[in-house]
């Protein structure tokens, strides 16, 4: 899956592990859904999964990853994959946006790539295997980039792995239905209930769709009008998220919360997040008993290799470079189980 800034790649059997503990659990909510990853992985583990996000990259990673059936998918992918493979390269608008005038990406696998998502554009394909086949790309693209996992900007020297040519791969699609939505956070939580909500918001004030505009061009393909020397979407300016604003985020916070319908739920949070620990146990202490696991966590990598400038010179060093992840986890039973303790002991 992609590099990505919160990922809970390493958190993701914890999370699955609390989920299987908990009682009557059988659908799940994932409401910011990001890269799917821990959709996916409660999909793997035999729930009913519903993946929300309002950006589209990130939707189209859930369709991917949640809602399309491998049984019905994966013999025609693998046929799809290998046709747009054998592509010739086209250089085209990601070619000029994200390899000439920004440095993302080396020129060879520009023109592949929009080779590859014209083909996608053309063939009109049905959503699931469409959805398919841009994770594929996506995920083939991000294995040649030249940043530090972040598209705020490019690294000054070519990263290592730019060299490489670009190579798609058939997605690990799963078996079984899920679903996808791309809603507002609230919106998404109106549109049924769920035995268990797993919450993973934003916590300041850097917004994914500045970070990941790239994959939102791309996935949107929209080929918008751009700005500043990493060739943003315009629409980073115009659209925010509460979530992002230390004002508003407590109350974006609750009023997500007053929305939920579910029996169970949990909350990943950074200790370097706008909200604090104890405001959030004051929120969710509405809801039931609520325990607090802390995971000792290094930060991204970015932070790993200090503060530059927009010239790419070093002009500082970061204050340090771990962090902890908390991870709320609301219910009705008392005591928190023994096991669920074990599963999520750091």
């Amino acid at each position: 899956m992609i590099k990505y800034i919160g990922s809970k790649r390493l958190l993701v059997d914890r999370i699955v592990a609390i989920a299987q503990q908990l009682p009557d659990v059988r659908s799940v909510l994932d409401l910011f859904s990001g890269t799917a990853r821990v959709g996916h992985a409660f999909k793997a583990a035999g729930f009913d999964v519903t993946a929300n996000d309002h950006n589209a990259y990130a939707h189209t990673l859930a369709q991917c990853y949640v809602q399309s059936d491998a049984k019905v998918w994966r013999d025609v992918a693998n046929t799809l994959i290998e046709e747009l493979n054998a592509l010739p390269p086209r250089a085209g608008y990601f070619t000029e946006t994200f390899c000439e005038r920004s440095r993302f990406f080396q020129p060879h696998n520009g023109a592949r790539i929009d080779a590859i998502r014209e083909e996608i554009a053309k063939r009109q394909l049905p959503a699931d295997l469409e959805a398919i086949a841009l994770v594929s790309l996506m995920e083939a693209a991000d294995r040649v980039d030249s940043t530090c996992g972040l598209q705020m900007a490019y690294l000054k020297k070519w990263a290592a792995r730019a060299f490489n040519d670009l190579c798609l791969r058939v997605p690990d699609v799963l078996p079984g239905r899920g679903h996808a939505l791309m809603l507002d956070a609230i919106e998404a939580a109106k549109t049924s209930s769920w035995d268990l909500a797993y919450l993973d918001p934003p916590y300041n004030q850097h917004k994914y769709l500045g970070n990941y505009h790239v994959w939102e061009s791309l996935v949107r393909w929209d080929k918008p009008e751009v700005y500043g020397i990493a060739c943003k979407r315009v629409d980073c300016k115009e659209r925010s998220s509460d979530f992002n604003s230390r004002i508003r985020i407590a109350d974006a916070m609750k009023h997500t919360l007053d929305a939920i319908r579910a029996k169970h739920l949990i909350v990943s949070f950074s200790n370097e997040g706008f909200l604090s620990e104890g405001l959030i146990t004051e929120l969710l202490s509405e809801r039931g008993r609520v325990d607090v696991l802390q995971v000792d966590f290094k930060r991204y990598v970015g932070a790993q290799i200090g503060i530059y400038n927009p010239s790419g010179e070093k002009v500082g060093k970061v204050s340090h470079l771990r962090n902890r992840e908390l991870i709320f986890v609301v219910s009705t039973r008392q005591p928190l189980p023994q096991a669920l303790e074990s599963a999520t002991a750091t």
